[in-house]
């Protein structure tokens, strides 16, 4: 399924809101394994430029080309923001809402909403509201969500920003095991730490401009650039 979108490639992409350019152009191109993080400071354009990949980001200039016309590749993709969105209801029915949309029998469903709460660890609350959940469960619902249709891609906008240590290791677990499933993961981060810890491949983005981009390695031990050697030195960059 994955090389039916990849490779990805952006050419003078860019989007602008009120005449203001939020990124871009930007010049990229994503093949489609592994996770690749998006990675630059606060209000450098993480959030903006995986919508633009999405398209949900209003295309202003350039272009963004998938290996399969757009329409197929939104289906085989899903986004999961940085504050989970649930729906006001329970566990089991937020899993089984995306796959009864699709066509998926309700005993289906059902079947796979029950395996996928034991994957991230909320069997126990598959009948419980999603909305009385704690921050860092209503993630895992959201991503478990995502998943749940068996997607080429997911986009997922700092996904544990707000969570604390546990839950975000908890998280790190799900996405390394979606990874090791197949699942292409494009995830945007400010966190030095969990890059580190997660990525395959980075994409430094710092006011709306790709400054590097690479193997996750080279990135971390031999940045090229100035900007992305200041960002690894814990230097205020803009």
């Amino acid at each position: 399924m994955v090389t039916e979108l990849f490779p990805v490639t952006l050419k003078g992409a860019e989007t602008s809101r009120r005449g203001k350019r939020l990124v871009g152009p930007v010049d990229l191109s994503l093949d489609g394994q592994g996770l690749c993080v998006v990675l630059g400071p606060n209000g450098s354009g993480k959030t903006t430029l995986l919508r633009l990949m999405h398209g949900t980001a209003r295309l202003t200039g350039g272009t963004v080309q998938w290996a399969c016309d757009m329409d197929t590749a939104r289906h085989h993709q899903a986004f999961v923001f940085q504050r989970p969105v649930v729906l006001r209801r329970t566990v089991e029915e937020n899993l089984t809402y995306p796959l009864r949309l699709r066509g998926v029998d309700r005993k289906a469903a059902k079947a796979a909403a029950q395996d996928w709460a034991e994957r991230v660890g909320l069997g126990q609350h598959l009948t419980r509201r999603a909305m009385v959940l704690s921050g860092g469960e209503q993630q895992k619902l959201a991503i478990a969500r995502a998943l749940i249709t068996n997607p080429a891609l997911v986009f997922l906008d700092e996904p544990t920003a707000s969570l604390d240590g546990r839950a975000m290791r908890e998280i790190e677990a799900i996405l390394l095991q979606a990874k090791a499933d197949g699942t292409r993961l494009i995830l945007s981060t400010h966190d030095m730490g969990q890059a580190r810890r997660i990525a395959d491949e980075v994409v430094f983005i710092l006011g709306g401009q790709v400054h590097e981009t690479g193997p996750a390695k080279m990135f971390f031990d031999t940045p090229k650039t100035p900007e992305a050697r200041a960002f690894l030195k814990g230097d205020i960059v803009e």
